[in-house]
């Protein structure tokens, strides 16, 4: 089973994508409020995916996704943004970000995501 972090400041959003990626079968183990959070989360579950926010207190998106791509340059991060932030976007995707879902999310939205990811999921 695929094993996954949430990285999000917003709780809605946290639950949100918990309730999708566990309707697709993918078992979440870690939930993190800030990029901080997510890189001592990400060493020790050691997840498949991560969907993280760029825009977060503490440590942004951006660089808890370098830090986390320092540890494990295949890690399979979905970045989450607000329409506007185009830019950004794209600063995550050069820096090895594999895809990115744009807020409002919906579940059809994140399974996308993820399916372009994971192509077996798929049903």
């Amino acid at each position: 089973m695929i094993k996954a972090m949430i990285v999000d400041d917003s709780s809605i959003i946290r639950k949100l994508f918990a309730k999708t990626l566990e309707d697709i079968g993918i078992e979440v183990v870690a939930v993190a409020k800030d990029g901080k959070e997510a890189i001592k989360l990400y060493d020790e579950k050691q997840p498949d995916l991560i969907t993280m926010d760029i825009t977060m207190p503490i440590m942004d998106g951006i660089e808890s996704l370098k830090a986390i791509l320092t540890r494990n340059k295949e890690a399979k991060v979905i970045m989450v943004t607000s329409h506007g932030e185009e830019r950004l976007v794209m600063e995550a995707i050069s820096n090895g970000a594999k895809g990115y879902v744009l807020k409002p999310v919906t579940q059809q939205s994140i399974e996308q995501a993820i399916y372009n990811i994971f192509p077996e999921l798929k049903k």
